[in-house]
């Protein structure tokens, strides 16, 4: 059995060290969708369930940095969902603020550095201020990275990145034919961090939903019929599994 890192809660999972798949994908991204369809499953409301699929991400951060992977990035938040009821938006933003209060202290101690991207500029003073201080406690950890989307839409993202570049090249600071892929990569809010190489989507819908378009351009894809808050340690490890056995290509041949 793995060692349990993280031991706020006690989980019933448990993953077979040769379970793990030997070649790890380095960055996966998660689409936790199904909060809404497991609640109304449950004869309960929304807000339950997306209280639960909290407990479900902290046993899937917990399990991703026990066996050693690089990047994880999960979707929190879109910049479409502020168009959600605002009773549940306020519910989401305050069911944040609790996720960090609980959480920061035990990913620090075992080594997480955490990361947000989209535009912060736009939550809550509180919000913001606790999202920096997060960062800042955790920069100079070297174990899993761990980023939470919020407030992110990769359309808004590449917009954003866009107009950054424009007004370099306004400014004289470059010229537009120093504009590479790479230039591009530096400027997104996931700058320095490597390519999604897979994508995880729970509650059976098969579409990205403005996540990550630019990062994953060469991701694998793998959706589960799960609500993101019945999935579980092995079923993230499967998503691995399955990963581990796909021939990649990379707009031609298979990558060596």
């Amino acid at each position: 059995m793995l060692k349990r890192l993280f031991s706020k809660r006690d989980t019933s999972a448990s993953i077979r060290t040769d379970a793990i798949p030997s070649a790890l994908p380095r960055h996966v991204a998660i689409i936790m969708d199904g909060n809404g369809r497991w609640a109304k499953g449950q004869g309960l409301l929304r807000t339950a369930g997306h209280a639960q699929g909290v407990e479900v991400l902290h046993d899937i951060v917990q399990t991703a940095s026990d066996i050693g992977l690089e990047v994880l990035t999960v979707y929190a938040f879109s910049t479409e969902n502020w168009k959600r009821p605002a009773v549940e938006v306020d519910f989401l933003m305050q069911l944040f603020s609790t996720y960090l209060d609980k959480e920061l202290q035990g990913m620090h101690e075992n080594n997480v550095r955490i990361r947000f991207i989209g535009r912060m500029d736009e939550l809550s003073p509180l919000l913001q201020e606790k999202t920096a201080n997060a960062e800042a406690l955790m920069r100079e950890n070297t174990g899993l990275r761990f980023n939470i989307a919020v407030n992110y839409g990769s359309q808004d993202e590449l917009l954003r990145t866009v107009r950054k570049l424009a007004a370099e090249v306004k400014a004289g600071a470059i010229l537009p034919e120093d504009i590479t892929a790479e230039t591009m990569e530096e400027h997104l809010d996931t700058a320095g961090l490597p390519p999604v190489d897979l994508v995880i989507r729970t509650s059976g819908d098969q579409r990205m939903s403005n996540f990550l378009l630019w990062q994953a351009a060469y991701a694998e894809f793998y959706f589960t019929e799960k609500n993101w808050p019945d999935f579980t340690p092995e079923d993230f490890v499967e998503a691995l599994q399955v990963f581990a056995g796909r021939d990649r290509r990379f707009g031609g041949l298979p990558r060596s």
